[in-house]
């Protein structure tokens, strides 16, 4: 190339650049304000829900889920204190405004409820993050890794009206027949011990002769045994090989407890929808307590500590399972941060909700098929939903008040 065609090339650069399209998000376009924060109470079955609209200037709402059963007044008026912390800020970069409220404003920000109103806030914050540069919320994590999820069939017990194992057996066979491979239901919590697993067996014998291995099956033990009893059971149950035992031991116990259980059960233990952060983990991981852990995306922090969360169990060889029994927002979310996850195994899911969830999402809520689900493709979070559409509809009857006179949720 002669010197004069080189300065030629080098003198058009400029022009070209300036010529080139800018990415939205770079330009004074791109900048949002947070207006405010709205709030949707809303009781469906047996759950008191809260959703959270976090509105912009620019007309993005992101979508955010602020459910603690029985505590939802107390999460919301922690996200009312939040809000003058928020309101007229950019939400750009949802890691930035995470660390900004989890360690800024003050360092008494533990405990269930400041994490529900940090993960409400970190959801909507990813949605609007996603909205604004038009791609989904898994885009952005860098995924998805996985084709498609596992899903399983959660509170599958509720509707079988009568409990004897014919009962679940048939049940199981319309289950298969609708294409779940996964179901999950409580241990029978009534009469002894020797009872309890009696009917336990007998349910599991069942519903193998009727089905076999076509289904998966998860036991919620809701914290329920000692660690003898759950040995016990686990022992009892190996038979017919469960999926997992769920929280088998009150929360309290220390992490050795389940380690213990972890060594001497035949059935991989999971637990950990009521620890929150990824250091409240690491004594479980570390005494090897779980084969499966079950971090809830609504309690822990939101997208953005799920991960870590999801990270640091891969180090000890861990698989996840995430907890979720809210609405609309709280699954998708869900579903998007374990998409970049590689030890995800299987997504609960409200299944007996699905048909509720299309109508409130304008058919834009995933729904299983042949036991997976694929993830939302439209930006941010990628549903449409209107909390006060099903607020209306579903009005907020305040159930965690009844706990007391309605027994056990």
């Amino acid at each position: 190339m002669t010197e004069i065609a080189r300065r030629t090339l080098l003198g058009a650069l400029p022009v070209a650049a300036a010529a080139a399209p800018t990415p939205p998000a770079a330009t004074e376009a791109g900048k949002l304000k947070i207006t405010k924060l709205a709030y949707y109470r809303s009781t469906i079955r047996w759950r008191d829900l809260l959703f959270v609209e976090v509105h912009t200037d620019g007309g993005i709402v992101g979508l955010g889920d602020g459910t603690c059963h029985g505590r939802v007044d107390v999460v919301e008026a922690a996200l009312r204190w939040l809000e003058p912390y928020v309101i007229g800020i950019d939400p750009l970069g949802p890691e930035k405004q995470w660390e900004r409220i989890k360690y800024h404003f003050t360092r008494w920000s533990s405990g269930i409820i400041p994490l529900t109103a940090l993960s409400a806030l970190d959801i909507a914050f990813w949605d609007i993050e996603g909205k604004r540069l038009g791609v989904p919320v898994w885009r952005l994590l860098g995924g998805s890794i996985h084709p498609r999820f596992r899903n399983y069939y959660t509170h599958w017990d509720a509707d079988v009206r009568v409990g004897t194992p014919e009962a679940f057996a048939d049940h199981a066979v319309e289950t298969v027949k609708a294409g779940w491979t996964a179901v999950k239901f409580s241990i029978p919590n009534r009469g002894s011990e020797s009872e309890r697993i009696a009917h336990a067996v007998a349910i599991l014998s069942a519903i193998r002769k009727a089905v076999g291995d076509r289904l998966d099956i998860g036991l919620e033990c809701s914290e329920s045994f000692t660690t003898r009893q759950a040995i016990r059971m686990a022992h009892a149950l190996e038979p017919y090989h469960p999926l997992f035992l769920e929280e088998p031991l009150p929360r309290e116990n220390p992490p050795s407890a389940f380690g213990e259980l972890a060594a001497k059960s035949a059935a991989p233990i999971a637990t950990g929808e009521g620890i929150l952060s990824r250091y409240d983990f690491r004594p479980l991981l570390e005494a090897k307590g779980a084969a499966i852990i079950q971090p809830d995306v609504v309690k822990c922090g939101g997208i953005t500590e799920i991960r870590k969360i999801a990270a640091l169990a891969e180090c000890y060889g861990v698989e996840v399972a995430p907890h979720m029994c809210y609405g609309p927002v709280g699954h998708v979310a869900s579903l998007a941060a374990m998409s970049v996850c590689r030890n995800f195994l299987i997504q609960e899911w409200e299944a007996a909700d699905d048909k509720l969830f299309q109508e409130a999402t304008n058919g834009t809520y995933p729904v299983q098929k042949e036991g997976y689900l694929t993830l939302p493709g439209k930006p941010g979070l990628g549903i449409e939903f209107d909390g006060a559409q099903l607020a209306k509809r579903f009005p907020f009857q305040n159930l965690g008040a009844q706990v007391e006179r309605r027994g056990r949720f």
